[in-house]
């Protein structure tokens, strides 16, 4: 889920896609938007979501009212769902919270297509150059302004492992090239263990193979043609062949045969890795966690991670990842100024304060941000992983943001669906192209 700051011109009709983990901020007073500071000293609402991880970023609102007392930010805290519909309502009403965080992706570029959040490059564009890496900042800008600011943490999706399982299966390392996971398949098949472990029953999955083969094969050039909405966009050479090398996956035995009947929510894949029924798991940073929960001793002596393999003749850099890169903070153009100007000075104040990046970091979280190596060491658990992470993300030259979010709702949801059929060789990789070409 962008090594350079990067323009998406997607015409929208979606608000909020589904995905992984969310928050964000709302406006305030007796008003939509208004200000009513001189009664109550709130000028400003935030809305975040129960989730823990974000603690210290709930701790910024405190700190600055105390230091603040006329221009309070009130904070609320919602779960997931309850948010998710709360924001599409008052967006679209036009009762926007002062504050706006999302995913980054089609919200993002809905928002600010249809006016309804503000230009912070003046304000806020050195900062975020100057804090944020490079990779996760690019998705915040829109025509070349800064219209969304990242907070939180990156969640890359990665080929995880199953050393031992390798082992057993005669395999020394993790694969580097397609050549070499295709041969890996085979061997893990010959040793009666699932090669890949697939959570199809929840179909998102499937993104993440579809993403990282376009990359590989084409380049970041392809994905943008498609999220610009170029006409025929997902017939470029580059789509047929990822489709083809996932259906020569599929004819491999890659996923086992019950990969379909297995859900994410229900970390059945995940578990089939670290109980060791399964080689590798390509998923996101975030089930690092689950690995622990389901099999200690498998996370502590056994667990490995490494890049999705590179395509021989592909024109994508192997260091090129997608997954979720962030969340993003905006700034409601219904609000009033005086709502606004203390929205915008919270963020030049907390845009990765040293409190934040900490918190993140003690919770096991990875900010996203410049010249923390030795704070990313000093929290690692000494597995490696965090530094993996943050240095994957740092020298990610593209960073694609997970499709479901990157694309508006009703091309994602298209695209689970194609995709699904493409893993069930219920089309072709033709057939595929021409039907999500019909969203465009």
């Amino acid at each position: 889920m962008k090594g350079t700051l990067k323009t998406k011109a997607i015409r929208l009709t979606a608000a909020i896609a589904a995905g992984a983990t969310l928050m964000s901020v709302a406006a305030c007073g007796a008003q939509p938007g208004g200000g009513s500071a001189k009664a109550t000293g709130t000028n400003a609402t935030v809305w975040t979501l129960t989730d823990s991880t974000w603690a210290s970023v709930q701790q910024t609102f405190e700190d600055w009212n105390k230091a603040n007392p006329d221009a309070q930010i009130k904070n609320e805290s919602f779960a997931n769902d309850s948010y998710k519909e709360k924001i599409r309502t008052a967006i679209g009403s036009g009762n926007a919270p002062t504050l706006v965080l999302s995913w980054g992706g089609s919200p993002v570029t809905d928002y600010w297509s249809n006016e309804n959040i503000v230009d912070l490059t003046s304000d806020l564009d050195s900062t975020v150059k100057s804090k944020v890496l490079d990779s996760v900042a690019a998705e915040g800008y829109r025509d070349d302004k800064l219209v969304a600011v990242p907070v939180g943490q990156v969640q890359p999706a990665i080929l995880w492992t199953n050393k031992a399982v390798l082992k057993e299966a005669g395999i020394s390392d993790a694969p580097t090239t397609w050549d070499e996971l295709l041969d890996d398949v085979a061997k893990l098949k010959d040793a009666g263990k699932t090669p890949i472990a697939l959570a199809g029953g929840s179909k998102w999955p499937y993104l993440m193979w579809a993403a990282y083969l376009i990359d590989r094969i084409g380049g970041p050039e392809v994905m943008q043609n498609i999220l610009d909405g170029k006409a025929d966009a997902w017939s470029d050479p580059a789509v047929i062949e990822a489709m083809t090398k996932i259906q020569e996956l599929v004819d491999a035995g890659a996923f086992g045969d019950s990969y379909q009947s297995m859900s994410a929510d229900d970390k059945k894949d995940t578990a089939l890795l670290a109980n060791g029924q399964a080689g590798f798991d390509l998923m996101g940073s975030w089930v690092y966690a689950d690995f622990g929960t389901i099999n200690a001793d498998f996370a502590k002596n056994d667990l490995g991670y490494a890049a999705f393999p590179s395509v021989d003749g592909g024109k994508g850099d192997p260091s090129m990842l997608t997954g979720n890169l962030a969340n993003y903070w905006s700034v409601a153009a219904s609000a009033g100024k005086e709502s606004q100007k203390t929205a915008i000075n919270y963020l030049k104040e907390n845009t990765y304060s040293d409190g934040i990046v900490d918190g993140l970091l003690k919770s096991g979280g990875v900010p996203p941000v410049k010249g923390i190596e030795d704070k990313v060491k000093s929290a690692d658990d000494g597995s490696g992983f965090l530094t993996y992470v943050y240095d994957a993300v740092k020298g990610a030259s593209n960073y694609q943001l997970s499709l479901d979010v990157a694309l508006p709702a009703d091309q994602g949801q298209a695209l689970l669906n194609n995709l699904e059929q493409v893993f069930l060789k219920q089309i072709t990789p033709q057939q595929f192209a021409d039907a999500m070409n019909k969203t465009l």
